[in-house]
């Protein structure tokens, strides 16, 4: 019997040794009884295949100083060693990992070694650095391939920069870049205006394999300016910027008819116009070619007026004791749209010279007995007049009063007399009353009397015909335009006295709108209420109205009122419940519907409106669209953002909590949104939670809590309702975000002291429907826990009100009270001290003095090939979102700044505005905001 013993080998040589040992056995017992036993060999075991690489190591690039590690895997191996330029790299530089393939049981290794900047800086020669493993097992080596290690860089100058162009509409424009030289080479990416270019999302922009921009058709969008980024592993580079301006050339519009010959009798000339507006020439665009207008001779037939011929011979005397003669108007006949003879055609006269005696026959008895029935009733109708205008007279004196003067030219100058104003009476004219804009349009000239002043009336009134508004009053012209929102108010020009240029009022009285009854004003006559309203007579340096605490404001730039006229501008907040809100279908209102007037005042250049809106603008979900309401009170869309176009008369800015609407035409005007699949859009919304400011004396307690629009106009109108119910403002109103996902809102209370109060709810928790919410057009939503102590001795209230949108947010209010006390009044909203007046007129408004103003348009009007010039500004504001718009005024600069004050309202810093002109390189303009400005 053998004992051996095998040291620990490895799995080959131990299969090794064990066949030896046992060959050597069986040759020695070949002789043994167990001959005839055992087989005449034994089967080999099986071949270890050749390492297989799983993981091979790749080409690496080194970036700056740090070195790169390369990695190999193979199996079965029992060495794995890196071999560089041909020499083995040193085995204490290996890091090797072992473990067992479960599935083959077979040995795996890997290996990893580092290659520093050094190594490679070292190798001389024209071949790259390179490195392969090479994996050792029984039945022999096996070699991966090489991976080769370079040095990264990227050169700062570009081989090719792009180049500004000017192009016409519709042209195919080529911008071409060669990046620097790089390892690896440097990825190609076109910028517009700071944004990335994706050719997938607009087909017009194409890139080429040489990193050329091709634009298939040159838009009016497309005036950019280009920039071409190239980048790698190692740094990023930026060519110089290349201005791309799309101009379109004038175009012709059709003639108009020829005008009415000038002359009115003999030779003259006719004329027709046409304008270069189709299109008009934008960018630099070549204007038409030709004359604006036409002229051709005309000839015009005099007028002829008629003449009387001779008279004729006097007829032969008749039976009725007369004899008569004629003429004709023939000598010469009217032509050519002449006069007719002035006078009669037959002449009769009696012929015996009173001899001749008539005698009245039957038929002339009838017809004197009838002239005389008729003579008769003709005095009963006259005395019947006379007595209806009797009796309204009387009436008048009874109950008419005539107010002011004013009250005398809108009532078209009812007689009467002036009595001071009654309270009671809501028709009469009061100073902070909007203007009545219903009355019928005319026009009197003329003198102006009134009735003598009557023996009852009482020795307090004054006769009209005493008010110096009406002296003189032969040449006073009074014009009442039937018009929603103005009147003009024509003063003499000659004469003592007498104001420079025209002033336009709008102190209509409001009696006359009430004395037509029934029908739909649609804004014609608007209720104007203390705090939801404000006005201002403002003239060609313009001004500013505020809504306190609302958000809503009215900028009227310089130069927008005409030189010598004077509006008085209003702006007026509609009650939800007095107006048809503009939503439709799945839209929702996210705005106050605002009303600014006058609407049919030509405006010299844009206003710009301030609204505050609820719409969550942190991702791309909503499609909003602002509206307009006509006149007949129907809604009509004026724009949606993002799909602007050269006919859109308006500008809109968004911002993330208001938004600025540039427009040439006031009127009413509210902002709709809807969700732009396929995300649903978000609102914001504010919780606020009251409760009864008085002392509690009774065991009944209750809590409300609104859900309403995160605007501040929208706080303001609940807090002046709550004022008028008693409640108060427990603490600061809390934001939720309400979805666009039909799940209603729901409200609960938890955490009740039941030992010493109970709920009177029969439901764990109260909901409001989500379109009562998500449509905007309803009231301040709220609800109402009504709670219930035990005894009047319980004093505290601790609880928690829960408020979250079914599958979505909320908000959780921690109530801890004591309501036996007189709760402290509690406002969010600044105080009358510390909010903006409701009116600023002239460069009290501005922020920026007419000055700098002058020389900033000055400077940055003139388009330039570089693009610094108002577009570049415009970027820099971020009122770059539709160019065009601006692009079509006379001063794009100035309608920028005018949105740059709008949007700096309060907050107007001039360091804002300095920056961006610094950063445009406009040194002169800088040097004058410095000088005269106080940046």
């Amino acid at each position: 019997m053998f004992s051996v013993r095998i040291q620990r080998c490895s799995g080959p040589i131990r299969l090794l040794v064990l066949i030896v040992i046992c060959g050597t056995l069986i040759s020695d017992t070949e002789s043994s009884d167990y001959s005839e036993v055992l087989p005449d060999s034994f089967p080999s075991a099986p071949a270890e295949p050749l390492p297989e690489f799983q993981v091979e190591p790749e080409d690496a690039f080194i970036v700056k100083n740090r070195p790169v590690k390369l990695s190999c895997k193979a199996a079965p191996a029992t060495q794995i060693y890196f071999k560089c330029n041909g020499e083995w790299v040193n085995q204490n530089d290996h890091v090797t990992k072992e473990s067992l393939d479960q599935m083959t049981g077979l040995v795996m290794r890997e290996v990893d070694i580092s290659v520093s900047r050094t190594q490679v800086e070292e190798l001389f020669g024209l071949e790259d650095y390179w490195c392969q493993c090479v994996a050792w097992s029984s039945a022999g080596t096996t070699k991966s391939r090489r991976a080769y290690v370079r040095i990264s860089y990227l050169r700062k100058n570009f081989e090719q920069e792009p180049l500004g162009r000017e192009v016409r509409l519709d042209q195919e424009v080529l911008l071409q870049c060669r990046p620097p030289e790089g390892i690896p080479p440097a990825e190609v990416d076109w910028l517009k205006n700071e944004e990335l270019i994706d050719p997938s999302q607009d087909s017009n922009f194409l890139m080429t394999v040489d990193h050329d921009l091709i634009i298939k058709q040159a838009r009016l969008s497309d005036t950019a300016n280009y920039t071409c980024v190239a980048r790698n592993v190692v740094a990023k580079r930026r060519s110089s910027t290349a201005t791309l301006i799309v101009y379109v050339s004038g175009g012709w519009s059709s003639w108009t008819e020829w005008s009415e010959c000038n002359a009115k009798c003999g030779r003259g000339w006719q004329r027709r116009t046409r304008s270069c507006t189709n299109p008009a020439p934008l960018n630099g665009g070549a204007f038409c070619e030709g004359p604006p207008f036409q002229r051709v001779t005309c000839t015009t037939l005099c007028p002829v007026d008629g003449g009387w011929t001779e008279w004729s011979k006097w007829s032969a005397c008749g039976t009725e004791c007369t004899h008569w003669r004629s003429r004709e108007c023939q000598a010469p006949a009217p032509r050519n749209g002449g006069r007719h003879c002035v006078g009669s055609m037959m002449e009769s006269k009696n012929c015996t010279e009173g001899l001749c005696v008539r005698t009245l026959g039957a038929g002339s008895s009838v017809a004197v007995y009838a002239g005389l029935v008729g003579a008769l009733l003709l005095c009963v109708l006259l005395v019947l007049c006379v007595g209806v205008l009797a009796y309204r007279r009387h009436c008048r004196h009874l109950h008419g009063d005539i107010t002011d003067s004013s009250s005398a030219l809108t009532a078209a100058f009812h007689p009467g007399n002036y009595k001071p104003p009654r309270q009671d009476n809501p028709h009469l004219l009061h100073p902070s009353m909007p203007p009545d804009l219903t009355a019928t349009a005319g026009t009197i000239r003329g003198p102006l009397y009134s009735l003598q002043q009557s023996t009852l009336d009482s020795p307090h009134k004054i006769p009209m015909t005493t008010s110096p508004l009406l002296d003189p009053m032969p040449t006073l012209k009074i014009k009442l335009y039937n018009s929603s929102t103005m009147s003009s108010l024509e003063l003499p020009s000659s004469g003592g006295g007498g104001s420079d240029g025209e002033i336009m009022s709008l102190k209509m009285v409001g009696t006359m709108g009430g004395m037509r009854g029934g029908g739909d004003h649609y804004g014609h006559t608007l209720p104007r209420e203390p705090g939801h309203s404000a006005s201002a007579t403002l003239g060609c340096l313009g001004g500013r109205l505020t809504i306190p605490n609302t958000g809503v404001s009215l900028l009227v730039p310089p130069g927008t009122i005409p030189q010598g006229k004077f509006y008085e501008m209003y702006l007026i907040i509609n009650k939800w419940e007095k107006t048809t809100l503009p939503s439709e279908g799945s839209q929702t209102v996210l705005s106050p519907v605002v009303s600014c007037g006058p609407s049919g005042m030509v405006l010299g250049r844009p206003v710009v409106l301030t609204l505050p809106h609820c719409a969550l603008l942190d991702s791309p979900d909503w499609s909003l669209t602002l509206k307009s309401q006509s006149h007949q009170g129907a809604w009509e869309e004026v724009l949606t953002v993002g799909e602007e176009s050269l006919s859109t008369p308006c500008y809109l800015q968004l911002e993330e909590q208001s938004c600025h609407v540039l427009m040439e035409q006031l009127g009413t005007y509210g902002l709709v949104g809807q969700s732009a699949p396929p995300h649903p859009a978000c609102k914001r919304l504010q919780l606020a939670l009251f409760a009864p400011r008085a002392p509690c004396l009774s065991l009944d307690y209750s809590l409300r809590v609104y859900c309403i629009q995160d605007t501040p106009h929208a706080l303001k109108e609940v807090l002046e309702v709550e004022r008028s119910l008693g409640g108060v403002l427990l603490e600061d109103p809390k934001p939720l975000l309400f979805k666009d996902s039909y799940h209603n809102l729901r409200l609960s209370i938890h955490d009740i002291p039941h030992s010493h109060w109970r709920s009177k709810l029969l439901a764990k928790y109260q909901e409001i429907p989500f379109y009562h919410i998500w449509s905007g057009s309803q009231r301040p939503l709220h609800c109402t826990f009504s709670l219930e102590r035990g005894s009047l001795a319980v004093s505290q209230l601790t609880c928690k009100i829960c408020v979250r949108q079914v599958e979505g947010e909320g908000q959780i209010f921690q109530l801890h009270t004591d309501i036996q006390e007189t709760l402290p009044p509690h406002s969010p909203l600044p105080s009358g001290s510390t909010c903006l007046p409701s009116s600023q007129v002239g460069s009290y408004a501005f922020r920026l003095p007419a000055s700098i103003r002058q020389k900033i348009c000055a400077s940055l009007d003139a388009p330039s090939a570089r693009g610094c010039d108002w577009r570049l500004l415009a970027h820099s504001l971020g009122f770059d979102r539709y160019l065009n718009y601006f692009a079509t005024k006379p001063s794009p600069t100035g309608v920028l700044l005018d949105l740059w004050e709008a949007c700096h309202q309060g907050d107007a810093d001039l360091v804002s505005l300095a920056t961006a002109l610094e950063d445009m390189g406009k040194s002169e303009v800088l040097v004058v905001m410095t000088t005269d400005g106080d940046c």
